[in-house]
């Protein structure tokens, strides 16, 4: 028996946990929440009245139960804070952007047939950083020799490496004091006004090219996009948007015949040139931040084998960044309290840097009006993750409250009360918040939970698509 080795602490709780007499009813609960990494602990009760006569029809009270309390998933989209509620983000993400693209969920199917293009925004360049480059399937030097070798800090201006995807140098700065950390912050912080102005750029730039007023192209089209945040490794965030041209009324309306793909092309790019956003640079002078060179604009088809990209693949590639933040450039998925904390953060010396800018500029006189300190983990950026135009799709939060619908429909036909829609019950309901996140022990079984959920949904999606359509 001396030769067992021992438990360690985490597994010794987890087997307390399971000996405990809620331990079954908890699994359920976990269950429920699709195995959430920070469940919230609620108090409180719902009732059923039936409408007519006042009759209680059924009582719940988290007194009542076993463990005290009720959990309900943290909703959090981040995959490095809860990977269950991030995957459940992603997949609405999917559905919110496949059906702006193909049509379903209220969309007709002919917007399918609607221009529409994948357009990549990124920033401008703030300093030289290492960068994995391809050419014709073949990996270049990250930077080649140039005439002047060295920076006015003595260090080399070239790379000859050739950079693996996973290089931890990828988007790290040559020289971190040649790098313009105070206008890449100030870009970061500026990024989501610098897309709204975008968005009302490119409805002026039409109307000039057909030498109509705005409100006349307006009775024409309809601009309609969705987009979403994405960190480059070098902190800067750039966006993807799915752009469409729909007819005045929408996607149910067909956009008129001259309104084509190249056109909207030639559109975003032009709008692009033009948009910058003033930032106060101190001594009443004024910053103009503007996109980047680099501006990516591809036709999407439903066809993977035209010369553009299919709409699955722009969902999906879509929907894997909704659940990303500032923890894939090398920083962290929290909020920074203190200055003081930014020197033990287990972060790369890029991002440290970029955090510390933050907090400075938060404290200039120009700058109170931007939320830099409370955006220093996100490296300024604070502006949302994932946006859509009124008319591009559903909402995520049709798609939660279809999924909350079909649940309490379930949970009805188990009690067998009649449903609400059709005005013979009243739902009353009173919680209160009573801590979140796992206790001692919990956190394995939870994680043994998500995997077997997940491992179910992969192999009935694998059952779906073998007895799908051939």
């Amino acid at each position: 028996m001396s030769d067992v080795p021992p438990f360690s602490p985490d597994i010794l709780a987890a087997v307390q946990r399971a000996a405990m007499p809620d331990f079954a009813r908890w699994q359920r609960m976990v269950y429920a929440t699709g195995g959430c990494a920070q469940p919230v602990r609620l108090h409180g009760e719902r009732l059923t009245v039936d409408a007519g006569t006042g009759e209680v029809l059924d009582i719940y009270r988290t007194a009542d139960e076993p463990t005290g309390f009720l959990l309900t998933a943290c909703g959090n989209r981040r995959a490095s804070r809860c990977p269950s509620c991030s995957a459940t983000y992603r997949d609405d993400t999917y559905h919110l952007i496949i059906s702006g693209l193909r049509g379903g969920k209220g969309v007709p199917e002919d917007v399918s047939e609607h221009p529409r293009v994948f357009a990549t925004f990124t920033a401008p360049s703030f300093g030289a950083v290492h960068a994995r480059r391809e050419k014709n399937g073949k990996v270049l030097p990250c930077r080649p020799r140039r005439d002047f070798p060295v920076c006015e800090h003595g260090r080399p201006e070239s790379c000859g490496t050739h950079h693996d995807r996973d290089d931890p140098q990828l988007g790290q700065p040559l020289c971190m004091d040649c790098y313009d950390y105070r206008n890449a912050v100030l870009w970061n912080a500026h990024a989501g006004r610098l897309w709204r102005e975008f968005t009302k750029t490119v409805p002026s730039v039409f109307a000039r090219l057909l030498g109509v007023s705005r409100t006349e192209l307006r009775r024409m089209l309809r601009l309609s996009y969705a987009k979403v945040a994405e960190y480059q490794a070098r902190g800067l965030v750039h966006f993807h948007a799915v752009i469409r041209l729909d007819g005045p009324e929408g996607p149910t309306d067909r956009p008129p015949d001259w309104a084509t793909v190249p056109m909207l092309d030639q559109m975003i790019r032009q709008a692009a040139r033009q948009v910058t956003v003033s930032v106060p640079d101190g001594h009443r002078l004024s910053l103009a931040l503007g996109w980047g060179d680099q501006l990516d604009v591809r036709p999407v088809y439903v066809s993977t084998e035209l010369d553009g990209v299919s709409d699955q693949r722009v969902a999906s590639y879509v929907a894997k960044y909704a659940t990303k933040g500032a923890e894939s450039a090398g920083a962290v998925d929290r909020p920074i309290r203190n200055v003081w904390d930014v020197t033990s953060l287990d972060v790369t010396e890029h991002a440290r840097r970029m955090i510390l800018t933050c907090f400075v500029l938060g404290d200039l006189p120009q700058y109170r009006d931007v939320p830099l300190r409370q955006w220093a983990h996100m490296l300024g950026y604070g502006g949302h993750f994932s946006t859509k135009s009124r008319h591009y799709s559903i909402t995520l939060g049709d798609l939660r409250q279809a999924r909350a619908d079909h649940r309490a429909m379930q949970a009805r036909a188990i009690l067998g009360l009649p449903d609400p829609a059709e005005g013979e019950t009243i739902t009353v309901q009173d919680w209160r918040y009573a801590g979140s996140g796992h206790r001692h022990g919990e956190a394995f079984w939870a994680e043994h939970i998500r995997q077997r959920i997940t491992t179910a949904r992969r192999i009935a999606r694998y059952e779906d698509e073998r007895s799908g359509p051939p």
